[in-house]
C-alpha cells in the first residue's frame, strides 16, 4: 500500500473516506465487551432512553474512525498517534448508520530532534449519511519523511 510521507502531506488538504454502516449486532457486541450501558445493549431500555433507541459507544465509534482512517487511499505513514484533543460526540450514531470520514491536514513542522520525521496536526469529522457529525477531534501524528 501506497503512504503520503510528511514531505508530501499538504496543509489544507482533505481526504474523504466512508461508507460505513453500523449494525445493531456491531453495536450491541462491542457494548456487551467494553460499554455495557443501557441504552447500548438493551433495544427496550435504549427506547425508553433520552436516546430513544440503541446507540453506538463513544468508544465505538472512535474504533470505527480508526478503521475509516485506514481505508484512505494513501494513509500518512505514521509512525506514532501522539494524542488526540477536543474529542466531542455532538450527535448519536445510530443502527443503521452509514458513517463517512473527512481528514484536513491543519499544519505540520518538522522534528527539531528527529530528522527522519515531522509533526502533523489533523481536523478529523465523522459524519453519519445526513452529513451530521457524529464525531470532531483534532488529531496529532508523527510522520516518516520519505527517504531518498
Amino acid at each position: 500500500m501506497a503512504v503520503l510521507f510528511f514531505d508530501e502531506i499538504e496543509v489544507g488538504q482533505s481526504v474523504t473516506v466512508g461508507d460505513y454502516e453500523v449494525s445493531r449486532d456491531e453495536v450491541v457486541d462491542f457494548a456487551r465487551r467494553w460499554d455495557p450501558q443501557p441504552f447500548h445493549i438493551d433495544e427496550q431500555a435504549a427506547d425508553q432512553s433520552i436516546y430513544g433507541g440503541l446507540i453506538a459507544a463513544g468508544s465505538h465509534t472512535m474504533a470505527i474512525r480508526t478503521a475509516l482512517l485506514c481505508r484512505q487511499p494513501r494513509p500518512p505513514a505514521v509512525m506514532a498517534a501522539l494524542g488526540w484533543d477536543e474529542v466531542r460526540f455532538p450527535n448519536p450514531v445510530r443502527v443503521g448508520d452509514r458513517l463517512s470520514l473527512e481528514v484536513t491536514f491543519v499544519d505540520k513542522k518538522l522534528s527539531a530532534s528527529k530528522p527522519d520525521r515531522g509533526i502533523v496536526h489533523t481536523r478529523i469529522t465523522v459524519s453519519n449519511q445526513d452529513g451530521i457529525p457524529v464525531l470532531t477531534q483534532k488529531d496529532t501524528i508523527l510522520v516518516a519523511r520519505k527517504k531518498g
